[in-house]
């Protein structure tokens, strides 16, 4: 199935960035066609401005010699407004036909000889108005006869024609070019259309038969589901079982311990008695009898019998303790949790009340630090749990200095976290893990205890589905950490499959 959707990735991704390429063809293609046509509209534009210009330069010389005609055949100086007109703006349109030719040093050429010949005819025209107001009516005349006014406007004709005629044929060469880039970027947008056609084709079909193949990966997962779950109850049950045979076989070891554990105080004490006896006959002989006997028995009474006594009394109680401390935590594997709302403030106020007179002793002081959560867990394995730490860190302060714990808790994101902190011996870090082990200790064995106390919390703080660590510097002290769900679920409350 990994493998299945791993190709089918693969091809969806080849397919998409196969389209991805089309559409920035297409893209490309588009950017050059709008180009070339930005690049069209500009030479259209100039062209179509030089024809209007070259258009009015020629109107404007034209307008002129009208006006020259006019007056010198009427001798009426209405004639003379447009003359005057059109010889005060040939200076403009030629600077304009000069802006529009810049770049083209053929066009700017044809500009200044437009310029020129618009200079000479403007001079011709001046003249023939000058003879005419000096009254030289048949000079002015003459030199219209003489055919230079209409030469010169030939010559500007051609010269206009000259400028606008290669205009036209680089426009009609653009407007091919144009066509030309239209047609092929049609054909690429189509193409690239039926290719995105068959891309998207290709895609819906991996997609069904992906779809396919992962209803019937989701039938055969449901499947497996049903049966895990079936092997789940199993070896819960199995679990159960194992762990009734595992409390019933801790109750009938301890009882099978506590019997000749039993017999032998019992014995223990008979023999006491007996010794006791046994001192007080020797006490009524006379102790300088010089009897060597005698004297061996009562040292033996004295010093030796009650010494034996003593170290058999020590270890028979410390028996009994690791005894309960099995029962103990068969017990507590046995015992049901049952969640409720717990004020952790109010929780460890009352631990603590209860080992004041024991840290008062030590010359040690327990603070509660800031605001603590309100959590949903069970209440007797916290007070327990927190009773074991508490009386942990008392147990091993430092006598060098006064015995300082603190207690604090936040809210770390879905999980609480509690921390006991202390500035007692601290904890070698090779033994950081050992502590928590069953019968295990760490360091100088000074003070009472069977190594039962940090196995109980750990396992304790399982059943709430927590976790506890320990971070610690020998000489400088320990934190113990535990972090604990806001809410404790037991496996029976807990979501259904599917829901």
């Amino acid at each position: 199935m990994h493998t299945f959707s791993t190709t089918v990735t693969r091809r969806a991704l080849l397919m998409l960035l196969a389209a991805a390429l089309t559409l920035l063809g297409i893209v490309a293609m588009s950017g050059w066609l709008a180009e070339s046509a930005r690049e069209f509209s500009g030479a259209v534009g100039r062209t179509t401005a030089l024809r209007v210009a070259a258009g009015t330069l020629l109107s404007q010389l034209q307008d002129a010699e009208v006006g020259q005609r006019g007056y010198l055949l009427t001798e009426d100086r209405r004639y003379l407004k447009p003359y005057e007109a059109a010889v005060t703006a040939v200076d403009a349109t030629i600077a304009r036909l000069h802006d529009l030719a810049d770049g083209d040093a053929d066009a700017l050429r044809i500009v200044d000889r437009l310029a020129v010949l618009a200079a000479a005819k403007r001079e011709e025209l001046a003249q023939t108005i000058a003879l005419m107001e000096a009254g030289r009516r048949d000079e002015a005349l003459s030199v219209v006869r003489t055919g230079h006014g209409m030469m010169l406007m030939d010559d500007a004709r051609r010269s206009l024609a000259d400028l606008i005629t290669p205009a036209d044929a680089q426009l009609d060469s653009q407007l091919a070019a144009l066509i030309g880039q239209v047609r092929a970027s049609g054909w690429v947008a189509n193409l690239g259309g039926l290719f995105i056609v068959l891309v998207v084709g290709g895609a819906v079909w991996i997609a069904i038969r992906y779809t396919r193949d992962l209803m019937r990966a989701q039938r055969a997962i449901q499947a497996l589901n049903d049966s895990l779950e079936q092997r789940v109850c199993e070896r819960t049950m199995e679990l159960q079982r194992a762990n009734g045979e595992i409390q019933r076989f801790a109750y009938i070891v301890s009882h099978d311990l506590r019997a000749p554990l039993v017999n032998v105080m019992g014995f223990t004490g008979e023999f006491e008695t007996g010794l006791a006896s046994v001192r007080a006959h020797l006490d009524r002989l006379p102790r300088d009898g010089g009897d060597a006997v005698a004297s061996e028995a009562r040292r033996a009474v004295e010093e030796d019998l009650p010494e034996a006594i003593g170290f058999i009394r020590a270890s028979t109680t410390k028996m009994d303790r690791l005894i309960d401390a099995i029962l103990a935590l068969a017990r507590q594997g046995g015992r049901a949790m049952k969640p409720e709302p717990v004020s952790m403030r109010a929780l460890l106020e009352a631990v603590v009340a209860s080992l004041r007179h024991q840290a008062g002793a030590q010359r040690c002081a327990i603070a509660i630090e800031g605001a603590l959560p309100v959590l949903m867990a069970d209440r007797l394995a916290l007070e327990q749990v927190f009773g074991n730490l508490l009386d942990n860190a008392i147990k091993y302060l430092d006598p060098e200095r006064p015995g300082r714990i603190a207690i604090r808790g936040r809210d770390e994101e879905d999980r609480l976290l509690f921390e006991v902190a202390d500035n007692g011996r601290g904890i070698a870090p090779q033994d950081h893990e050992r502590i928590f082990e069953l019968f295990r200790r760490s360091g100088v064995q000074d003070r009472p205890g069977e190594g039962i106390g940090l196995a109980y919390v750990r396992t304790l703080v399982r059943r709430l589905q927590g976790e506890v660590i320990v971070e610690s510097v020998p000489g400088q002290g320990s934190v113990f950490r535990i972090s604990l769900p806001k809410a404790l679920v037991l496996p029976s409350e807990a979501p259904a499959h599917g829901a």
